[in-house]
């Protein structure tokens, strides 16, 4: 199989695509049609003539700075920019005249005169763009003589006021004023694409120069997307790595392993080094943009942690024992099949990753139910969006997001409903945010003063700050002013939804007790604002919902998310470009983990086990028997083995001990089991408790594809070879063998084409089909040849909407006396899930540990002060944190992240979960704050048994 195929053409083509009729012009003799609204820059590279540029790309709107791209026009006087010039029909542009050769020959003097002339030395020799118009415009010689400059170094009375030193203080990147062109390219980055406002332009003639408003870099509102360096055309913003190691003379297409945006990079590298992420302008999900994780933070797969060899020992007390992959192989499967003989088929299990690929998450799948027997698999995503998969399963009758992320282009109204975008997804949320500085409206429901409610040249309309718990309430209470003031679309519901459903709803919704009045109360939200948001959503146009964790991670997660589905059917917001229901993804394989049949009822495609016609189908596949009994989910798996029924579990890239709810149960249940697998890249923590450890492999280091929060299936491409000998895939293909399987897959373009013949949303996905368009959306099948961008177009899934009836049930967590306040968690921007990959990369410069936010009216009644040493305690357990002290939270909620091992938030969340699908509650647990001396009683004691877990014999000589 060919290793990558681009047929895109990679020029910077100055300004933008434009979209519009046809105009047909003459550059430099050459007829060229290009859309209306096309500068003469970009018609004339379509027509193969590079015009010389430094302030334009084409990534950013024209800025006509530079005066490099000057051209002539017939018929008109002087000689216009033509990155700013747009075409117009009968045009007659000449780029090569002698006029305008000279001019630019003497604008790229000018610039040569104020620049260190170090080139040979720079760390962008090869790769500069000054050093390449300099040479494109045939400059020769520099006739002005040296006086004052930006870039000489002066001591004594003779020193350079102009000069500034360079700015080292940003972990990834540097920044030299000294060689800095003033094209605002990075300052226009920083605004158009990112959305941040970080830089501006100080000073004015002589005197400009890039400022990031603080003393440094590291100290500025600057969040490390790289877009500034991207555009750079200098080396005035370099990247550490590429000074380290030089210019990379190749690059692989790749899919970052981060958060559910799955932008699409270039790796780059030097041989087999990598030297840099470049985030891939043909990306359909993130257009050439990037956030600090995807952009820098891939140095953990590097890093020093890592095992490469497999380990194994007879008991958790034991330390561990180096071993080869035969004898760590015969050692696993001959523990699990000794638990099988032993207690039942149904002893053991396995646990998938939303971290891994497609192929990789479809074998662990298929090695419980082909090779175990059972049905005991779960994974991950059903502890963060499982409700989801319900929720829109029984309203739209599929279980994933409706739009692509293009559609928020088109969106007029948009609400946020738990979820933190600038942290969570910070790509999506840089396109959302330029969507609302071109005038979009915003409604933020959350706890937290999230930083869309108020930043840099975005605000929201309404922010309603619920109490965490009252979701169900509060989207109930908005669904009802839209059917009390005859807001509902009717036609719409008519057409595509069912009618007495909707009836029956309309009644149970229209009660007076939904009203924002008399929920005002339960929910905190002030009646007349959360009218006056539901009014906004309903006639304000495209209605797009947006949401996250902090609507599926709640006692009633499903019932949240049916509400959502009710809103946008109610509003006519289903089925089109700027509207839908999304999820925002958590995690990078989230959607593919659940779409490769990774919970225990399901099988791949999200088709029940108890049919007989969907077992008979796999059961031809595989060539065994499957058990049309659904499985045990990870607490049941728990449950199970405290009871002591439950004896085996095989976890690939998961870890359990710090992501799941009630650390001392999962602890408890892992403890109790005789022999658990874990296959990581590092010795995690739910690796305290495991018998036999299986090095795994980075994405760098595999191929396969992951599947984004809209659906795209996303190539994924070796960068490098993997450092423990094996890609995923193949490890546990060696276990699946070890016990008898005889699985002969060699790549895994063999995985997908069986998934593909058994699952029809796959049918007609291929490697060959991802080269050849770059990535596709499921369904992709006969009747959707180039995949789905949008969904339910033409009808919804099941055929007719369903709007179903959402009952508020408060959660049986409560707060009282013992914990009068509600945690609710979260992620930061730097950190990423359980901080695994990230803790071992520089971005702890900015997140170097968790904190709990605390409201200063509640801090004050404690006696709280801002970094002081607290207690978090609920009914589940207690450690110790900094304190934050902070208004972003409400006075009564309390936030945290669960980025770091030494704090374990999640030795506090409680074992109550959703109804529906048991999705941990995570966003609601009742707890007590007061000031403490230092780390636990129990933070002291799992620090000590995680040592000496984690203790490794010496290699044998």
């Amino acid at each position: 199989m060919k290793d990558l195929i681009i047929p895109w053409d990679e020029t910077d083509k100055g300004t933008p695509l434009r979209v519009g009729a046809p105009v047909t012009l003459s550059v430099d003799g050459i007829e060229v049609t290009v859309p209306e609204g096309t500068s003469v820059m970009r018609a004339a590279s379509d027509a193969g003539i590079q015009v010389p540029k430094l302030c334009a790309t084409d990534s950013l709107e024209a800025f006509g700075s530079c005066r490099l791209c000057v051209v002539e026009i017939e018929g008109r006087r002087g000689t216009p920019a033509s990155c700013t010039t747009p075409v117009v029909a009968g045009m007659v542009v000449k780029t090569r005249s002698e006029k305008v050769q000279k001019i630019r020959r003497g604008v790229m003097e000018l610039y040569i005169s104020d620049h260190p002339l170090d080139c040979l030395t720079c760390s962008a020799n090869g790769d500069c763009e000054l050093q390449d118009m300099a040479g494109a415009v045939g400059l020769r010689e520099v006739r002005y003589e040296a006086g004052e400059n930006h870039f000489e170094v002066r001591a004594g009375a003779a020193a350079n006021a102009q000069y500034i030193p360079k700015d080292d203080s940003n972990p990834y990147f540097t920044y030299d004023p000294a060689k800095c062109i003033v094209c605002n390219r990075c300052v226009r980055a920083c605004e158009e694409v990112q959305g941040t406002f970080a830089l501006t332009i100080e000073g004015r003639g002589f005197d400009s120069r890039v400022s990031v408003g603080a003393p440094n870099f590291l100290e500025s509102d600057c969040v490390s997307c790289g877009a500034c360096v991207q555009a750079c055309p200098t080396a005035t913003l370099q990247e550490k790595s590429v000074i380290e190691i030089g210019t990379p003379e190749r690059s692989v297409i790749t899919t970052c392993a981060y958060c559910g945006v799955g932008c699409s990079f270039k790796a780059e590298l030097n041989g087999d080094q990598l030297v840099r992420m470049v985030p891939w302008k043909h990306g359909k999900a993130n257009r050439g943009h990037s956030c600090v994780k995807g952009r820098f933070a891939y140095g953990y797969a590097t890093h020093q942690d890592r095992i490469l060899n497999p380990m194994i020992r007879d008991k958790i007390t034991d330390p561990w024992r180096e071993v080869s992959w035969d004898e760590a192989m015969s050692f696993a499967a001959g523990r699990m099949r000794g638990l099988q003989d032993q207690y039942g088929k149904n002893a053991i299990g396995v646990i998938t990753s939303s971290r891994c690929t497609n192929e990789e998450t479809y074998l662990v799948q298929k090695l419980t139910r082909a090779v175990f027997g059972n049905n005991n698999t779960d994974t991950c995503a059903r502890v963060c969006h499982s409700p989801t998969g319900y929720g829109l399963g029984q309203t739209f009758g599929t279980s994933a997001g409706t739009q692509d992320f293009d559609s928020v282009e088109h969106t007029d109204v948009v609400v946020v409903i738990g979820a933190n975008p600038t942290d969570g997804h910070p790509v999506f949320a840089s396109r959302l945010k330029k969507r609302l500085r071109a005038g979009a409206k915003l409604i933020v429901i959350d706890p937290r003063r999230i930083d869309l409610v108020r930043s840099a040249h975005v605000s929201a309309a309404h922010h309603l700050a619920l109490r965490p718990g009252t979701n169900v309430a509060v989207v109930s209470a908005m669904a009802h002013v839209i059917v009390t003031e005859g807001l509902a679309a009717e036609s719409y519901i008519r057409e595509r939804c069912d009618w007495e459903e909707y009836l029956a709803y309309s009644d149970f919704i229209g009660d007076a007790r939904h009203s924002p009045e008399a929920t005002e109360l339960l929910t905190g939200v002030p009646a007349a604002e959360l009218r006056a948001a539901a009014r906004a959503f309903a006639t304000g146009g495209n209605g797009a919902i947006y949401y996250g964790l902090g609507v599926t991670e709640h006692s009633q997660g499903s019932t949240t998310v049916m509400g959502i589905a009710n809103l946008a059917m109610l509003t006519g917001n289903v089925g089109r470009k700027g509207v839908g229901v999304n999820p925002l993804r958590g995690q990078n394989n989230v959607q593919g983990s659940c779409d490769m049949g990774s919970f225990p009822h399901e099988l791949p495609g999200y088709r029940h086990v108890k049919g007989a016609e969907v077992r008979a189908i796999f059961e031809k596949a595989w060539g065994v028997e499957i058990d049309p009994e659904p499985g045990l989910r990870i607490p049941n798996m728990l449950d199970a083995a405290v009871e002591g029924t439950f004896k085996g579990l095989y976890c690939q890239g998961e870890d359990i001990l710090q992501s799941d709810p009630d650390t001392k149960h999962v602890a408890a249940g892992l403890a109790a089991m005789e022999c658990v697998i874990v296959h990581d890249l590092f010795l995690n923590e739910t690796a305290n408790y495991a018998h036999v450890f299986l090095p795994g492999s980075s994405f760098l280091e595999k191929d396969g594809t992951f599947t984004n929060a809209e659906r795209r299936i996303n190539r994924v491409r070796r960068v490098m070879a993997p450092k423990n000998g094996y890609e995923d895939w193949e490890v546990t293909q060696l276990l699946a063998n070890a016990m008898g399987a005889g699985w002969h897959y060699t790549h895994p373009s063999q995985i997908m084409a069986e998934i593909a013949m058994t699952t029809p949303s796959f049918a007609g996905v291929t490697y060959e089909v991802l080269e050849e368009k770059g990535s596709v959306q499921w369904p992709c099948n006969e009747a959707h040849p180039d995949g789905t961008p949008l969904m339910h177009v033409d009808g919804f899934v099941r055929g007719k909407g369903r709007f179903i009836v959402t009952e508020y049930v408060a959660t049986d967590e409560k707060t009282g006396p013992r914990f009068p306040l509600l945690l609710t968690t979260g992620r930061t921007l730097s950190q990423y899930n359980v901080g695994a990959q990230t803790r071992r990369t520089a971005n702890v410069a900015w997140h170097d540990e968790d904190v709990l936010e605390i409201h200063p009216h509640d801090a004050e009644v404690r006696g709280v002060k801002d970094r002081d040493w607290v207690r978090l305690a609920s009914r589940a357990g207690e450690t110790s944190l900094r304190a934050k002290i902070t208004d972003r939270v409400s006075p009564g909620v309390v936030y945290t992240t669960f980025h770091h091992p030494d704090t374990q938030a999640n030795v506090i969340t409680t074992d109550f979960s959703d109804w529906a699908t048991n999705c941990p509650e995570f966003k609601v647990t009742a707890v007590q704050v007061n000031l403490s001396n230092g780390p636990s009683a129990w933070q002291e004691d799992y620090n000590a048994h995680a040592g000496l877990a984690r203790r490794i014999l010496p290699a044998a000589e």
